[in-house]
């Protein structure tokens, strides 16, 4: 497997707004997203707008994350086995895992790990979203 970024996740202190914000740039919010994250196609990227405090909850990084700012950098997996993979790779290379792979709230499968500069990623397998032969995410528009 081929590493690659699937979704980059900026912690925002106000969801609407920033959604408003970026749509205000140009960007379309796509129909995956939820009062909770703002989905949107941004490129080969997927650009998600997440609420600060519960990026933060849920990549176990309030030690590394100590001012305003937070975000994840996210590898989208065509499995949970693979997940596991990206995850003991990342490990060997050095990376500090935050929180194990595990089933999560929404349905998929995930962990997370910071790099040796204390950048988190992602690593989650998402049993609703199709990727391409790429390894892309191709949201619903």
């Amino acid at each position: 497997m081929r590493p690659h970024i699937s979704i980059v996740t900026l912690g925002v202190a106000d969801i609407a707004a920033s959604t408003a914000f970026y749509e205000h740039l140009g960007f379309k919010r796509s129909s995956e997203s939820e009062d909770a994250i703002t989905f949107i196609q941004a490129g080969a990227v997927v650009l998600g707008l997440f609420g600060r405090d519960a990026l933060k909850d849920d990549a176990q990084a309030k030690a590394i994350w100590t001012g305003n700012g937070g975000m994840t950098v996210a590898m989208n997996c065509a499995s949970q086995a693979q997940v596991d993979e990206m995850m003991a790779v990342a490990e060997a290379a050095g990376a500090r895992i935050l929180k194990l792979a595990a089933k999560t709230f929404w349905g998929g499968y995930g962990g997370y790990f910071a790099d040796p500069d204390g950048h988190a990623w992602e690593v989650a397998h998402n049993p609703f979203w199709r990727l391409d032969e790429t390894g892309r995410i191709e949201l619903p528009a």
